[in-house]
């Protein structure tokens, strides 16, 4: 391991916004030619929903000057422990990224029939309800019975309908 740091090399940094401000000290930061990174995903009825509502981050070298940071609209303060700021690896930001730009799960309907991977095989069932954003319930036939199942979104799937 290198115990060299390069203290020209940008880093990532947290910001923590004004109440609901996320929006504004983006635009505000970017204005002054500054990269960041307000991480988001699609909520309801296709609004933008921030992953970290009150934070986002921001990319410069640590040697940079940090009073037009704490004075632009729309942010707060700089995250930070004692008296520097905290970086952010980057490979966290990349991993959100890369998250964040898989695509969605597909939407399922109630009533719609589904493919279940269990184990080396497959099953049939019916599709219910989303269980929150990572659990999906079905209605699975056992044993002659009908039964209610949890369990996990990316093990169930729309069956494919034939030609």
């Amino acid at each position: 391991m290198n115990a060299f740091i390069n203290f020209a090399q940008p880093q990532w940094y947290l910001i923590q916004t004004k109440a609901r401000q996320e929006a504004r000290a983006e635009e505000h930061l970017r204005r002054q030619q500054l990269e960041c990174y307000r991480p988001v995903k699609a909520g309801a009825k296709g609004a933008e929903q921030a992953l970290f509502p009150g934070y986002l981050f921001l990319r410069m070298a640590p040697t940079d000057s940090w009073f037009p940071i704490r004075s632009t609209r729309g942010v707060a303060r700089v995250v930070a422990f004692g008296p520097a700021p905290c970086a952010v690896p980057d490979a966290l930001i990349e991993q959100m990224r890369q998250r964040l730009a898989e695509p969605q799960l597909q939407t399922l309907r109630e009533g719609e029939p589904v493919r279940v991977q269990a184990g080396n095989g497959e099953l049939q069932a019916i599709f219910l309800c989303n269980d929150g954003d990572q659990r999906a319930v079905i209605l699975l036939n056992l044993l002659q019975r009908q039964q209610r199942v949890s369990l996990p979104r990316e093990r169930v799937a729309r069956l494919a309908t034939a030609c």
